[in-house]
This record gives C-alpha cells, structure tokens and sequence, in this order.
C-alpha cells in the first residue's frame, strides 16, 4: 500500500526555500571561453589543470593515435561541456563511466557524461582517438606540417585540435605530461624535460613532463630524425637543442644560431629575472617554413628562417617569449602586444648589447620608416583586431612603446618592471590594462596617456612623444640589426 505524503503549504515552503543555490539546473558549458577575437576557441564550465597525453605516430602513413586525459574542475553545474578536437574519437569516458559524445562545427567535441558535474567537482575525462592530421583542414589552413621524415604540431593561436583534444585557449593553463610511441629510427620531441626513452617490439616511447602551467597553443610534438644536442646554462639550466638530419645546406647557420640559446639565456635572466622554467632550447625540423614560435621550453625555428645564414634575434625573440607569453600569458587574444611587444623589445635590447645599435636608435628609425598616412599607425597594439594580430606594428609600434615608457620613467624603474612582472604574474594570465597598473605602481606616474598614443590610438604620434635625446645628424641611419630584427617580426606572420 502507497501512502501519499500531505505536506502543510507552510511547511512546503520552508522546504522549497531552504534548497540551496548549489542544486541549481545543470547546464551546458559555454561552446568557447568568450574570447571576442576566435568566439569558438575554448570552452566554459571547466579548467583543465593536467593533460597526459599517450601517443603512437607512423611516420610513414601519418597516422596518430592516443589516448588523452585531462583532469579538471569544473565551474557551473554542468550536463555536457565541449572539448576542442578534430581528429575520430572512438570512446569518450567521465569519471570512469562511458560518456556520449557528438561533433559540431570545425573542432568541437560536445560530451555528455552519464551523469551530470556538480559544479566546484573535480572530474576525469579520458578520450580515445586516432586519425591522419595531414587530412584535416580547419578553414583552410593546417597546424600540421608534414616533414620529409615525420610531422610537427605547432602554430598560434591553435594547434592543439590536430593531435590532442583540449580547451584550447591561453587562459586555462595546465600541466602536460606527453608520452609518444614511434618506429625505432625516429625520435620525438615535445616540451619540458625528458622523462624515459624505452625501447619494445621495433618502437621507441619518449616521455617528456612540462610541470609548469602551459597553454594548449605552445604545445608542440614533433617527430623525425634529429640530431640532439646537450648543455646547461651558467645558471644550470638544461638545454636541448635538435636540428633534423635533412636540412642540408641550412644547417651550418641553423646551428650557429640556435646553439647561442644557453648564451641567450643566461643574457635574459639579468634583464627578465630567473628564468621560468625547467628547461631551454629549440629544434629546427626540415617544415619547409619560414615562421618561429615559441612553444614552452622548446622554441620551434623553421629551417628556412635560416636559408640565408644565421638569425641570432629570432633565437633571442622567442627565448624572450618563455617570460613574456609562456610564463605571463594572455587573457585574452587582444591583448597580445603583452607577448609580442617585449618579446620584439628584447631583441632591441640584444641590439644594443651587441653593439648593432641602440634600442632608442631602432625606436628612432622604426618610427621615421612608417609616414604619417601610412596603414602601420591604423593599428592599434593593445587591441589590433584578429585580422592585425600579427601585425608589424604589434611588434615594431609594440617595442616603440616600451622605449617611450623607458624614456619617460628612466631605467631604474623601467628595468625593474620588465623584471617584476614576470616575477608577480609568474605561470597566470594578464590583461594589458594590468601590465598598465604596474607600470604606474612601481614608476609612482600616470601613464595613462603615454599608453593611450603608443597602444590605443589609431594614428601616428607626435616625434616627441618618444622621447629620448635627440640625434643630430638629421635622419636616423639604418642600425645594423634593423633587417634580421624585421625578419623576426615577419616570421610570426604566420
């Protein structure tokens, strides 16, 4: 016999009241993290805090697959949350429990696990998958470069999507562990530092752990024949390097280049403060490209960047960006002259220890190469637009700026900041309106308006607003280092 339940209104209310705000309706988790520039990247409901990545690659046929985990928390009651991915999946599980799981769009995975996520929850995801990332194509462009002896995962503002699934976008950092199975005569590469090498049945399993926070775009992997190369810093840091065995005639330059990473480095820690992370170096693999990124701790260098001869400033421009966008990361995508202005000023500054002329020299003549009418002053650096994100202006308008600020505060407190930031905001996200704040904070000046005619005015500034002694022989003279330092800039056109 069923007995029903007579509840007095009175009661019932007290009842109804007294749910708490935590049992609200489950919901979806936003389809991307609400980045005006790329709506679609990332995700919300959830932050990723570690991916371990277990990987088999064929070289020859360029097949990929693995199998991903991301441990995380999530942010909202949530019935299904995206992941970024464009590769087959064949299983996803939640929390040890077979989730559903649909596509939609270009690269968005939609999982539903068999039971909703409370919100403050910290929960497992596993994904298995495979394909050929060569035969993907995202709005017409690959971060997939075939090699004549294997393939590389690298590009920004994605390349995740191609060879792991993630909530791709800077904001949500996390720990990698990276674990990749090939043919014995092939070696991988990824970031961090190298954990094993064992070898089993004719494959080769590489292990690398990044334990710092890393953004899903500086990721990378990378497989073929290379040739490694070993050293540490003065400071001790390790340092490995990798050129592919195929680059020919680019090697020499390559090497020359790249093998000035510990010198570079150590250079940096007295203008940046101590370096960030766990290791250093770079790989030239034979892409065929002409662009450099700099993927966390392992700086990826096009060979052909290097068909001319060496290019010491690239080297120093994206060992620059393991302060300033690896460790110190954007918060959102506008807010990109945090990266690429410093990382540009570093190698102004690298300009003038070596002699090929001086930072107020090349802020001089970058100013005077661009006329008034000019489409370069259209540009805005602290918010260029996702078309302009890699905009020569973001990086020589960028760098202007910063000698402005040098100008106008002196170097005492100038240098103090390129080091304290970093050292305040290690291993988080900043807005450029923060990096703003600071500046006043330890300058003690308002600087509001030098900010807004260098990085928030669609015109070209006043001379004077520069600052600095002025020459006077008249026009500035071309420094030494102006082409190889407007090389670098070019190459993250990419």
């Amino acid at each position: 016999m069923r007995h029903r339940l007579m509840v007095p209104g009175a009661v019932l209310a007290a009842l109804l009241t007294a749910v708490p705000a935590s049992a609200a309706e489950p919901s979806p988790g936003a389809p991307g993290a609400g980045d005006a520039y790329y709506p679609a990247y990332g995700n919300g409901g959830y932050d990723v805090s570690h991916y371990d990545l277990r990987l088999k690659y064929q070289p020859k046929s360029d097949e990929l697959s693995g199998t991903a985990t991301l441990l995380a928390e999530s942010t909202q009651e949530l019935s299904r949350f995206n992941l970024d991915f464009a590769l087959d999946v064949s299983a996803v599980h939640v929390n040890g429990r077979k989730a559903s799981f649909e596509t939609s769009g270009d690269h968005e995975l939609e999982v539903t696990p068999a039971q909703p996520i409370a919100k403050g929850e910290d929960f497992t995801v596993v994904v298995r998958y495979s394909g050929v990332p060569s035969e993907v194509e995202v709005d017409g462009f690959t971060s997939w470069h075939r090699t004549p002896d294997g393939a590389v995962a690298a590009n920004e503002p994605e390349s995740a999507w191609w060879w792991y699934p993630s909530n791709d976008h800077p904001s949500d950092k996390a720990t990698f562990d990276v674990s990749i199975a090939v043919p014995e005569g092939y070696q991988s590469l990824s970031n961090g530092r190298l954990v094993s090498e064992r070898e089993s049945a004719g494959w080769v399993r590489t292990s690398w752990r990044s334990s710092k926070p890393q953004a899903t775009y500086l990721a990378t992997l990378a497989v073929g024949k290379f040739d490694l190369t070993k050293s540490t810093t003065e400071s001790g840091i390790p340092v490995v390097n990798a050129y592919s065995k195929g680059l020919g005639d680019e090697d020499g330059s390559a090497r020359a280049s790249v093998e000035r990473t510990a010198e570079i480095t150590d250079w940096l820690e007295g203008v940046f403060g101590t370096y960030p992370f766990e290791s250093v170096g770079g790989y030239v693999p034979d892409t065929g490209k002409s662009f450099a990124l700099e993927t966390q701790t392992m700086a990826f260098y096009g060979n052909k960047r290097f068909k001319s001869g060496t290019d010491v400033s690239v080297v120093v421009h994206e060992v620059a960006h393991q302060w300033y966008g690896d460790s110190v990361s954007v918060r959102n995508w506008k807010d990109i002259w945090l990266n690429e202005g410093f990382a540009s000023y570093a190698s102004w500054l690298w300009s003038e220890e070596q002699g090929e002329g001086t930072a107020q020299e090349l802020a001089e003549y970058a100013y005077e190469s661009y006329p008034a009418g000019d489409e370069f002053w259209k540009v805005k650096p602290g918010d260029p637009g996702p078309e302009n994100q890699f905009h020569g202006a973001v990086y020589d308008r960028g760098a202007m700026a910063l000698q402005a600020l040098r100008n106008k505060i002196g170097d005492k407190d100038f240098f103090a900041i390129l080091k304290g930031w970093p050292s305040e905001r290690s291993y988080g996200n900043a807005r450029l309106a923060d990096f703003e704040k600071y500046a006043e904070k330890v300058s003690g000046e308002s600087l509001g308006k030098l900010f807004d005619t260098w990085l928030h005015t669609a015109s070209r500034p006043s001379k004077p607003a520069l600052g600095g002694v002025k020459s006077e022989r008249g026009e500035p003279v071309r420094p030494e280092s102006w082409d190889e330092i407007q090389a670098v800039n070019g190459s993250h056109r990419h």
